[in-house]
């Protein structure tokens, strides 16, 4: 497992996802980070991602990753497919409830579309960055269940970063001793003790658009090529 390090059990609500990630921003910059990767997941963990990145004088990027549900049961991921087309399976998981080869296969099928979709929409903005070799922080609004992260999490595994880091504003405790087994650092400013959905954690949790994904990308791509 991880180091895992909770800073807070407040249930204290965040304004917006900006001011999120301006306080993770604030307490990762105390990390020595060289050169790192901030990849947030779309949509609003773009979001939170620009404020670390720009605190940490870090690259900006999303990841792109959609997860594998289980048979019957799609919120529980047995695997993810990365924007490569990369499947990293669970294979004790996906055995253990019953997902059959043509089943994965399918699943991928459907997966790779939607990350199709997604990158004609996010790429007009930069190029796809690189996390080979690099210190690589992962971060979204928040986690409930933790699949979606974990599906990122497994497919950046196979880019072989040379350490990966989890930071979130806010998660139980359970899901982040879960995702933490599978990094070198979980980090997160919050974990309440009663925890619902993410969006009660938030003053402003209104949707992001793709526009404003789009925006915070070439905004952090500007300031990165000057």
């Amino acid at each position: 497992m991880g180091k895992l390090e909770i800073l807070s059990l407040s249930s204290d609500p965040f304004e917006s996802r900006a001011e999120a990630g301006r306080l993770l921003g604030r307490e990762l910059a105390e990390r020595q980070m060289t050169h790192a990767l901030v990849l947030g997941i779309p949509r609003g963990g773009v979001i939170v991602a620009a404020e670390v990145a720009e605190a940490l004088g870090g690259e900006l990027d999303i990841v792109l990753t959609r997860k594998l549900g289980a048979p019957g049961n799609s919120e529980l991921a047995i695997g993810a497919v990365g924007e490569d087309g990369q499947v990293v399976l669970n294979d004790r998981l996906a055995e253990a409830v019953g997902a059959s080869r043509k089943y994965i296969d399918f699943s991928r099928v459907e997966a790779l579309a939607e990350i199709s979709r997604r990158a004609q929409v996010y790429r007009q903005a930069r190029p796809r960055a690189t996390a080979a070799g690099r210190t690589v922080v992962l971060t979204d609004d928040g986690v409930a269940t933790g699949a979606t992260m974990q599906a990122a999490i497994w497919a950046l595994r196979g880019q072989r970063p040379e350490r990966l880091i989890v930071a979130l504003p806010v998660g139980p405790d359970d899901t982040l001793r879960r995702l933490a087994e599978d990094v070198d650092e979980l980090i997160c400013l919050r974990a309440p003790s009663y925890f619902q959905a993410v969006g009660q954690f938030y003053r402003d949790f209104s949707q992001t658009t793709d526009e404003e994904v789009l925006t915070a990308l070439q905004r952090a791509h500007q300031e990165q090529v000057r």
